[in-house]
């Protein structure tokens, strides 16, 4: 297992290794989980993995440290201080690991990477997502209008975001 970035009281977060890439890219293919993100290839994921702007991180069930989802940071490298949650998969749904995962991911990017500001796009029909984020603080920017073609139809992505000053731990 790779080095952990921070935990909660039932996740906990852990940098990724090219070995979790299958687990990733099958888990943004599952059925329940492609209709609401813009997935990538193994290949895309594997060029991906080693940019140094974007971090991979596997979140893990703290009791069974069984792989639950995983996220994608980018803008690490950047001088602007402004990380964007690229994206985060959680494959047990509803048992709170998706909320507890951004928690930590959150006082990760503001407490331990100085970021000045976090962001987000989200497809305009993930309610689920919408209502979780605003929920943690996230404040609506503005809509990408039709922005995805995905098979015939385009989707429009919501753009969210939380600044440092409005984080509360």
């Amino acid at each position: 297992m790779t080095r952990l970035i921070g935990e909660g009281k039932t996740v906990c977060l852990y940098h990724a290794s090219e070995t979790d890439l299958a687990w990733i890219t099958d888990t943004e293919q599952a059925p329940e989980n492609a209709p609401f993100i813009i997935g990538w290839s193994i290949e895309k994921h594997c060029e991906a993995f080693n940019n140094p702007d974007l971090v991979y991180l596997m979140i893990r069930e703290k009791l069974t440290m069984k792989l639950v989802g995983f996220c994608i940071l980018a803008g690490l490298t950047l001088p602007h201080q402004s990380l964007e949650l690229r994206r985060m998969v959680i494959s047990e749904k509803g048992k709170g690991f998706g909320r507890e995962a951004l928690q930590v991911i959150k006082k990760w990017c503001f407490r331990d990477h100085g970021a000045h500001r976090l962001w987000l796009d989200v497809k305009e029909q993930n309610i689920r997502a919408l209502t979780l984020y605003q929920s943690e603080g996230f404040i609506r920017e503005g809509i990408l209008r039709e922005a995805v073609k995905n098979e015939n139809q385009y989707e429009s992505l919501i753009v969210m975001s939380i600044l440092e000053s409005e984080y509360i731990e």
